[in-house]
């Protein structure tokens, strides 16, 4: 189990985070980025997770700048948008590496993102100092296909993703060279989240082991 803390972004703003630390010495660090829906109970879990496989977690609360303290229920989709859409992504952008900085207490770090977050994990590996990236269903990548990641990223999609089809998974992959993709045949968007109708847990669980694998040979 994790605890709240407060981290102070570059400009000044000071933001929230869920921290989860591993039981002994952390191999390294790893930023992991919400979905739009806040610091839920879901990230929290994949924190943990994390957190036990040997790393110092921290989950930065992407939305404090905008409202603090934002936990939303799946089914309040249209809120959750809304206050997506208010966030500069400069502003992103510092408190990814306020988190970062947070991190790196314990060595190199990677950053993991979901859905929004999956995007979000892309801009930092083109705009802040990590040294890998995961990045699970990141439709918003195709907004900033002119930056380039600056370390090592691995992408993870659903093939039945209503949100990403194959022509968009495509065009990331072409721009994006260097990334390690995956597609997960029968798995459609939101598939790591056991809270979403689109869990598929044999999808999460490959992706997973895959992403334990992409750590240890990045970090």
């Amino acid at each position: 189990m994790g605890e709240m803390i407060q981290l102070t972004a570059s400009d000044g703003h000071q933001l929230s985070a869920y921290r989860a630390e591993p039981d002994g010495a952390p191999k390294a660090g790893i930023v992991i980025l919400q979905e739009i829906f806040g610091i839920t109970t879901h990230i929290q879990t994949v924190a943990d997770q994390y957190a036990e496989h040997g790393y110092l977690v921290i989950a930065p609360a992407m939305f404090d700048r905008i409202r603090a303290g934002v936990t939303l229920d799946y089914a309040e989709i249209e809120q959750a948008r809304g206050l997506m859409m208010q966030l500069n992504l400069d502003d992103a952008a510092h408190d990814m590496a306020a988190a970062a900085d947070a991190a790196r207490t314990a060595g190199k770090v990677a950053v993991i993102g979901y859905c929004w977050g999956g995007a979000m994990a892309d801009l930092a590996a083109c705009q802040i100092n990590v040294n890998a990236a995961v990045a699970y269903y990141g439709r918003m990548i195709v907004d900033w296909l002119d930056l380039r990641p600056t370390c090592p990223v691995m992408y993870h999609f659903g093939e039945t993703d209503p949100l990403i089809p194959a022509e968009t998974v495509e065009q990331i992959r072409a721009s994006r060279p260097d990334g390690v993709f995956h597609v997960y045949p029968g798995a459609g968007h939101g598939f790591n989240c056991k809270e979403r109708a689109d869990f598929h847990a044999e999808s999460a669980t490959l992706a997973l082991q895959r992403t334990l694998h992409f750590l240890d040979e990045n970090l």
